[in-house]
């Protein structure tokens, strides 16, 4: 049996196929989460990886021989598992590894959404708890929830709140592209499927959708087809990102800018949780919309419970994950791609002459990776090197100065790096602001 310790990572587990996780490895995990939780039945899914399958029902023979029930929803995007964990308020198990390249695979796991069970819990009954099989094993059945999680998008989006625009729709070869294909028979649009076979060697781009090459092809098409827009997910659907009428990325935090706006509209007043790695643009849009502002820690396991505590009607996040009340505060990639063609709808002119506005006010560094072999000495360092400016550690180091400001901060995946964000309300000034900080970071 092979599990590697260091495939447990906060609130998920990843790692190579077989080599850090094998299938009875994964059998023991499904033991240990009924260890853990004890729970009568557990949801189960999957994305479209190679190894996704064996995984799955080695997983199920852990859950079943622990007395645990499996209902197995097969193949679904992320936000179409959580979807089924809410509505059945169930626990539950997906297999995926996210935006990993090809090789990687694992496991999301929900205690009760929007709560996720923490990998150390898991270790800890994977490590410390010896495997018994349950007197009465657990049984196994399977269900579809793929209709009854379309009609609940459209109820938050209804149709007739989109306009009819031309769309790329870009999968990455995961799990998103059968929900497009069923939406496109109720929404207003021209829709321009792209890379929507499900192919686990992901073949036409990686995975990470936030980086500029796994875009390309979607700008490219945007431009050639004459769209309104161009949306792209990663392959198990829960991340979002859009490109405008031009061909260009729209970042992260103007995204979340802009569907801030749609989302205040639909509730006035309400608070919008964002992570502290964003623009200005974000709070001051919330702002002006009539929102409050609220930044926060960086990921879904921290921005779900913010949201919670302050009930939000809306997170997001500069690398594409966004959240919804609606949704049991839970991230959802379809809903956003919904959310942004509202918005699009309620304009009377392109996306980008949004997007030019902002990138005129807002000059961003995007984030930019420094390894480095002692993070607590160089925080320290940028910490005394600018102590003149506002600091915040409510995540990494956040320093504002009146035209500028930036956040240093510890990357978890992968380790051993630091991570900087910057925006200056000057080109000039950022990029003289930022070589200024790489040179301290990595000297």
């Amino acid at each position: 049996m092979t599990i590697k310790p260091d495939i447990f990572r906060r609130y998920d587990i990843r790692g190579v196929i077989p080599d850090d996780l094998d299938e009875a490895g994964a059998e023991r995990i499904g033991q240990a989460f009924v260890q853990a939780l004890s729970p009568k039945e557990v949801i189960v899914g999957r994305d479209v990886r190679l190894t996704g399958e064996a995984l799955q029902n080695a997983l199920v023979r852990g859950l079943t021989r622990a007395g645990a029930s499996a209902i197995e929803i097969g193949i679904v995007s992320s936000d179409a598992f959580y979807f089924a964990c809410g509505e059945k308020k169930l626990p539950g198990l997906m297999v995926t590894a996210s935006h990993n390249p090809p090789e990687y695979n694992g496991f999301k796991m929900v205690r009760q959404i929007p709560e996720l069970l923490t990998s150390d819990e898991l270790q800890k009954a994977t490590d410390l708890n010896p495997p018994t099989d349950a007197t009465t094993p657990g049984t196994v059945s399977h269900e579809d929830v793929t209709n009854a999680f379309i009609k609940r998008m459209l109820e938050i989006v209804p149709p007739d709140r989109i306009k009819p625009l031309k769309v790329v729709v870009d999968t990455s070869n995961g799990s998103q592209g059968a929900y497009w294909k069923k939406l496109e028979k109720y929404l207003p649009i021209t829709l321009i499927p792209q890379f929507f076979e499900p192919d686990g060697n992901f073949p036409n781009h990686e995975n990470d959708v936030i980086q500029e090459a796994a875009q390309a092809p979607l700008r490219e098409r945007v431009v050639k087809e004459k769209a309104n827009l161009g949306l792209i997910f990663d392959p198990d659907g829960d991340r979002c990102l859009a490109v405008d009428d031009r061909g260009k990325t729209v970042p992260g935090d103007f995204l979340t800018a802009l569907l801030a706006e749609t989302m205040l509209k639909r509730q006035p007043g309400s608070a919008i949780v964002y992570d502290i790695r964003a623009s200005d643009a974000v709070p001051d849009h919330i702002r002006q919309a009539g929102g409050k502002p609220i930044p926060w820690k960086i990921g879904h396991a921290l921005i779900k419970p913010k949201m919670v505590e302050e009930d939000a009607v809306f997170g997001g996040e500069v690398s594409g994950h966004f959240y919804f009340k609606d949704f049991w505060f839970v991230d959802c990639g379809l809903l956003a791609g919904l959310t942004l063609l509202e918005y699009v709808s309620e304009l009377d002119a392109p996306l980008s002459t949004k997007l030019v506005d902002l990138q005129k006010k807002y000059h961003l560094s995007g984030e930019i990776n420094s390894v480095v072999d002692n993070h607590e000495a160089v925080l320290a360092k940028i910490k005394e090197q600018y102590n003149d400016g506002e600091l915040s550690e409510l995540d990494g180091i956040d320093i504002r100065y009146p035209d500028w400001h930036f956040v240093v901060r510890t990357g978890a995946n992968p380790p051993g790096i630091l991570r900087l964000t910057l925006e200056a309300n000057s080109n000039e000034l950022m990029e003289a602001k930022r070589d200024e900080l790489l040179k301290s970071i990595r000297s």
